[in-house]
This record gives C-alpha cells, sequence and structure tokens, in this order.
C-alpha cells in the first residue's frame, strides 16, 4: 500500500503590471519568444494578459520569476533591446545567486563604436572586468570562448582614450600545436601574423580601421610575439654610468647602483642574459653613440610630439631609416639631469685647476705661472691658493711664488709644484694638458668648478643675431678636449668639436709680431642647461646672461648594424626605468604608462613568465590570458601559467580571475563542449591513479569512455 506523497508548497500568485505598451512589446519579444523562453527557464506559470503579468507558483519560484521579470524590465528602461541570449544570462546570473544585478552586469559598458558596445556578458566576466580596474596584474584563467583576450583588449583601449596610459602592448608566445617559426613558410611577418590575428581582429572591432596603421606606426599601438618583447637588450662591453663612473654592463650585479635620467643613482632590481643578437650602433648629432638591440627601447620627441608636449618610446628597429625628417632630425632624446658622482677630497681647488689647464704654464722645473688679461681672474687664482702669491712679471704674466719659501733660510719646494706633480701634469705641454680623474670622477660642484675655470681662461660666449648664446672653448690637447666634452655632459649639457687646423690660419700676434701657429686646435662649442653657470669672469657671465644659454638638445644623427654580439638586459628601479649609458645617453628598456596583454600564457615557461611580469613599468598595467587545459609546449615543459599562480597568489595588486563554462559567450554548445572534456579529463586522471570510474552513463546520458 503506497502513501499519499506529502503535501506540496502552497500555490500563490503574484502580478506585475507593466504601464507602458512599448515596454511590454519589448518584453514579450517578437513573437512572444522572449515570453517563451521566460515561461521553459521557471517554474511558475506565467500568464500574460494586457499589461498585467500573472505568475502563479510556490512563493520561492514566484520570488526568482518576479526577480526575473524586474531585472528585464530595467534592461529595457536602460534602453536595451531585449535579446533571448540576454535572457538565457539573466537566468543563468539569478541562478547562480551572489550580490551582483544582471541588469548592472549587462549594462556596463566598456567601449562603444558605430551603435556597437561591449561589455561584460556574465557574472564571471564582470568580476574580471572589476579586477583590472582595481588591480596591476590580473591573470584571467579560463576556457575558450569566456572574453578574456577580448575584454582585456577593451580594456585597454579604454584605458589609451582615457589618456590613462600612453601605449597599449599586444603579445602572445608563438608556439601552437608543436610548430616552430623557422620551419614556416613566408617572410618573418608571414610566419608571426597567424599567431597574432586575433589581436588585430579585435583590435579592428573597436578602433576605427583607418587609425590602427597610424598608432602603430607612432608606437601607440605594438603587437609583437613574446620573444621580440625579450631582447631590450645591450652588449656586454657597452658601458653603463654608475655612482664611481663608467663601468662594463656587463660586470653590473642586482643591486648595483646605475645612474638614472635625474643624475641620481638607483638601483638594478633584474638582469637578463639575451644571448647573441644583431645590435645597431646608435649616434647622436654631438658624436656621442652606444650600442644595443633592434628591440631596445627609446624616449623621444619627434616634432609632432613636441607640439603636444609629450613624448614617445620606440624600438631601435621603429626608427631605422627614419632618422631625419628632410633636414631635420626626428628623434629628440631626453638629456641627463646633472650627474650626481661620489664627492671625494681633491689636492688642490677645482677652480683654481680649471684655470692653471687653460692659462698656467706648468712647469716641472720652473715656477707655475699664469696669464691672463682679466686682474679679476688673477685675484681669484690666488684667493684660491692660499699661501701663494701671484707676482706680477708684465701685462699679462704672473708667478705663482709660495709666501714662505724661504722659511728658516731653506728653500720650501713650492706646494702647487707639488699637487701638479702628484696629479701627473707638471711638464704638460699645451697638447698633453688632461684633467685628472679625480676631478672628473667627482661631485657636481668639482666638476662644474674645472669647467667654469677652463671656460674663464681659455673659453667664453659666442653671439649671433636673433640666436640664444652659445660656449665655446678651444684648446689644442685632443685628451682637454675629451675631458671638456665629458664634464658637459656630465652636468646635462651637449657639447660639439671640430678641428681648426694649423696649416693655413691666419698667424697670431705678440708684440706685433706674427706668430704662427704650431698645431691643430680643437673647438668645443657647448650648451649648458638652466641652472649651470658656464663663468665665474664678470664679464663673460654678463654677456651670457643677457641673450640665454638656450636648451641642450640631442638627436639621434644616425642607426647603423654592428654585427652579432652577446647582450643582457637591465629592470632599473628609476620611476622612468630610464639609465644612463655610453657618452651620457639616457635609454631605458622597460615598459612605463602601457597597458600590456600577454595573451595564450599557458605557452610560456616559467623563466618567459618571470621574464614579461619584469617588463613591467611605473604607471603601467599588465593583463595575462590563458588556459590551462590548452598548453602546446613541447612535452615535459612546465606552462609558466600553472606556476605562476602558487608562486605570486598572496602578492598584493596581483589577481586571479577564474572564469568557467557558465560564463562563454560563444555557441551554447562551447559550453558544453568545455564541460564535457572537463569530466573526460577527471576520468582519465582517476584512471591514471589507480581510481576507475564505474561504466555507467553521465550526467549527459552517454556511456563513461576509457582511453584505450
Amino acid at each position: 500500500m503506497t502513501g499519499t506523497p506529502p503535501p506540496g508548497p502552497p500555490r500563490v500568485q503574484t502580478r506585475i503590471t507593466v504601464p507602458d505598451a512599448k515596454i511590454m512589446v519589448n518584453l514579450l519579444g517578437a513573437g512572444d519568444e522572449i515570453l517563451r523562453l521566460v515561461e521553459r527557464s521557471v517554474t511558475s506559470d506565467v500568464h500574460v494578459r494586457g499589461n498585467e503579468i500573472t505568475i502563479t507558483g510556490a512563493p520561492a519560484d514566484n520570488a526568482l520569476a518576479e526577480r526575473l521579470f524586474s531585472e528585464l524590465l530595467e534592461l529595457i528602461e536602460k534602453g536595451e533591446t531585449l535579446t533571448t541570449d540576454a535572457v538565457r544570462r539573466t537566468v543563468g546570473m539569478l541562478e547562480q545567486g551572489g550580490t551582483e544585478r544582471p541588469a548592472e552586469v549587462l549594462t556596463l559598458n566598456i567601449l562603444s563604436r558605430r551603435g556597437r558596445t561591449i561589455r561584460p556578458k556574465t557574472l564571471g566576466q564582470k568580476t574580471y572586468v572589476d579586477s583590472i580596474d582595481a588591480n596591476t596584474i590580473v591573470f584571467g584563467i579560463g576556457p575558450a570562448g569566456t572574453g578574456k583576450t577580448y575584454l582585456a583588449m577593451a580594456k585597454a583601449v579604454q584605458a589609451l582614450q582615457a589618456k590613462q596610459v600612453s601605449r597599449i602592448i599586444l603579445t602572445r608566445p608563438a608556439v601552437e600545436a608543436g610548430e616552430r617559426l623557422g620551419f614556416l613558410p613566408g617572410t618573418l611577418n608571414e610566419k608571426i601574423d597567424p599567431y597574432l590575428r586575433p589581436l588585430y581582429d579585435a583590435l579592428h572591432d573597436m578602433l576605427d580601421p583607418e587609425s590602427i596603421p597610424k598608432l602603430m606606426a607612432a608606437g601607440t599601438i605594438e603587437v609583437a610575439p613574446l620573444a621580440y618583447m625579450r631582447g631590450r637588450a645591450q652588449p656586454y662591453d657597452a658601458r653603463v654610468l654608475t655612482p664611481e663612473g663608467f663601468r662594463p654592463f656587463g660586470s653590473l650585479r642586482v643591486g648595483d647602483l646605475v645612474i638614472g635620467s635625474n643624475g641620481t643613482p638607483t638601483p638594478v632590481i633584474g638582469i637578463y642574459p639575451q644571448g647573441p643578437k644583431q645590435v645597431y650602433r646608435v649616434t647622436t648629432q654631438d658624436g656621442a653613440s652606444t650600442l644595443c638591440c633592434g628591440e631596445h627601447l627609446w624616449t623621444v620627441a619627434t616634432p609632432e610630439d613636441k607640439r603636444r608636449g609629450g613624448r614617445r618610446t620606440l624600438e631601435t628597429r621603429e626608427m631605422i631609416g627614419k632618422e631625419r625628417r628632410g633636414h631635420i632630425r626626428r628623434y629628440e632624446l631626453p638629456v641627463v639631469a646633472p650627474v650626481q658622482l661620489e664627492s671625494q677630497e681633491v689636492p688642490l681647488d677645482p677652480y683654481a685647476l680649471g684655470l692653471l689647464l687653460g692659462d698656467g704654464a706648468i712647469s716641472s722645473r720652473a715656477t707655475p705661472a699664469f696669464s691672463t688679461a682679466d686682474p679679476e681672474l688673477a685675484d681669484a687664482l690666488a684667493a684660491a691658493l692660499p699661501g701663494i702669491e701671484l707676482v706680477r712679471k708684465s701685462n699679462y704674466d704672473y708667478v705663482l711664488r709660495h709666501a714662505n719659501g724661504h722659511r728658516g733660510g731653506v728653500i720650501v719646494a713650492n706646494p702647487v709644484t707639488l699637487v701638479l706633480r702628484e696629479l701627473n701634469l707638471a711638464g704638460a705641454k699645451s697638447a698633453t694638458k688632461s684633467v685628472p680623474d679625480v676631478y672628473l670622477q667627482n661631485g657636481v660642484d668639482v666638476r662644474l668648478a674645472v669647467l667654469q675655470g677652463l671656460l674663464d681662461s681659455d673659453g667664453g660666449p659666442v653671439v649671433q643675431a636673433g640666436r640664444t648664446c652659445r660656449v665655446q672653448y678651444s684648446t689644442t690637447s685632443a685628451r682637454l678636449r675629451d675631458d671638456v666634452v665629458y664634464l658637459v655632459q656630465s652636468l646635462g649639457g651637449v657639447a660639439t668639436w671640430r678641428v681648426r687646423e694649423a696649416e693655413g690660419r691666419t698667424p697670431g700676434l705678440a708684440n706685433g709680431l706674427p706668430v704662427p701657429h704650431r698645431a691643430d686646435a680643437y673647438v668645443v662649442e657647448i650648451r649648458l642647461p638652466s641652472g649651470v653657470p658656464p663663468f665665474r669672469l664678470a664679464r663673460k657671465r654678463q654677456r651670457y646672461d643677457e641673450h640665454g644659454g638656450g636648451r641642450p638638445m640631442r638627436f639621434i644623427d644616425s642607426i647603423l648594424p654592428a654585427g652579432v654580439q652577446e647582450t643582457m638586459c637591465i629592470q632599473v628601479a628609476a620611476e622612468d626605468s630610464l639609465y644612463v649609458t655610453d657618452d651620457f645617453l639616457v635609454t631605458h628598456n622597460t615598459l612605463n604608462d602601457a597597458f600590456i596583454i600577454l595573451d595564450e600564457a599557458q605557452n610560456t615557461t616559467p623563466e618567459q613568465m618571470k621574464m614579461f611580469l619584469t617588463r613591467l613599468g611605473f604607471g603601467s598595467k599588465i593583463v595575462v590570458t590563458g588556459d590551462v587545459t590548452q598548453v602546446d609546449l613541447p612535452g615535459g615543459t612546465a606552462s609558466g601559467l600553472r606556476v605562476v599562480r602558487e608562486i605570486l597568489a598572496n602578492v598584493e595588486d596581483v589577481h586571479f580571475a577564474q572564469l568557467s563554462s557558465a560564463d562563454v559567450v560563444r555557441h551554447r554548445l562551447v559550453g558544453e563542449i568545455v564541460d564535457a572534456y572537463a569530466r573526460w579529463d577527471e576520468r582519465e586522471n582517476q584512471q591514471a591513479q589507480g581510481v576507475h570510474a564505474v561504466p555507467g552513463r553521465t550526467a549527459q546520458g552517454g556511456r563513461a569512455g576509457r582511453r584505450r
């Protein structure tokens, strides 16, 4: 005898009145297709008569149906045209529960173009999009079709349009199904393009197609394989500036200090050997040069950038062949601020040394002498040398006599002579003079004082009508010429030089008699930044200040191949990621103010993932997307996307967004296929572990399969 089933919950009725007929028409859909879908999606009975909807069923079922209609009505009121897809997604979100309202999720606009709006379509996608806003690094992990890359691209374009970033970088590993680029037919671009095509397609959905080539040509959007992201490198024998002076690039270690663009030390926080690479010599108009690879980054300003008051970051290879536009050099580099090298004691006042190198007779046998037509310089030299008297011998000639040179009847060595011997300058001729290293590798005050002494004695301001004042210095010593260039560059200036040959020059005059030139002269043209005065001598300083010193500028003059060399790249902690290399050139190799997307990240190795993440610069954001169930790496190679979650799980400002089959926004079968494969993988894993599934039907009615 069977008992009667327990009574179910009481059935009640709920009524919803829709006051606007147009809203009711949209709610029901064409041919009532939306109404029929709602009826199939809820347990309660739904009847519509006129502008009234009656819901009959258990209270809990009615509540779900009532909330569904409430969300659909809000979508309509926000200007949306209901579709069956929107209804299915609303039902799915309500069944998942949670605090997010479907109407808010489905109306969160990211981008709109030509009537098409990009927005999240599931709760998982909404959470993913919100995490991109809230975190610097976001990993979007999930199956195909969940919109991981597409939504990240939309957020990148949104950030670019809002001027939150200055460039977008899209990259993915060029490894799929065991293929290797070297074995694919065609040119390099033809080999790479199939891997990057999904990124190009997404860009065309979000931007005007005609604007994309311009943005890519300007470096605002970069699309490249991950391998090209590695090599922002310089050769091991390039030089990098440190607080102790220049040293080989290859000698750097993590924790070492290098000089940043602001002239102050900044630590090296990453070193990445890059192997042999084609390198190029980048030369500026003032003769400075360095070596770097084709992917090395440079912050530059083009004439267009300067009109807008901005700069851009370009790779070396992007500038090859474009260095000039007519007679105008196209790319201006930033100039380093006065460099803060370590201060150290010096044996002779630096300004006095500059004066002596400029107009002094440095003898190892006789008393040092000084020649000048400016009594102000003689007084300044005497004031800078305690215990020394300047004794005038003629209109222009002075002797530096030791005030206590005959103390107690004993001849005491001239202290200036002793110091000059200590500095290896005693006996130096005009053509062999130089600035000792202890003065070159010293603080700003010492270097500037030496330069001022040289310019007060052997230099001067040059004024041309309608132009700012430049500074000119002359010497017959090639080494002193190079030292002056070094001093100028280290103080944030720019210096060029030319040769005035002795042969054919008009002789000078001495006491009315012609004196032929016996050696070629080097003429150095100098520009210093504001706040760095080149002169102390009153008459020169006044003339310079009256006309202004202009602005030191450096432009790329040429980029030429220089063979293949072993290379490495570094990451520095400076806010702008810039550091100083050969000849005080300012360069960098990390990515600032950029929105960077790494797609198909399951095909990166752990080493590649580390390399990519450590390229993060200030003001940048990284989104990494991938599906850990579709790894195409060679057998036995770990996926960087699988490993990174364990490594960065507890790092602040790093978020892992997990998407599932419920977030698939392609054909509904894609989600079912993803679930079916997941079940199959689970059974295979159980069997591999010795836990055999009992043969039977699956949730979809099929037989449990076995691998043969």
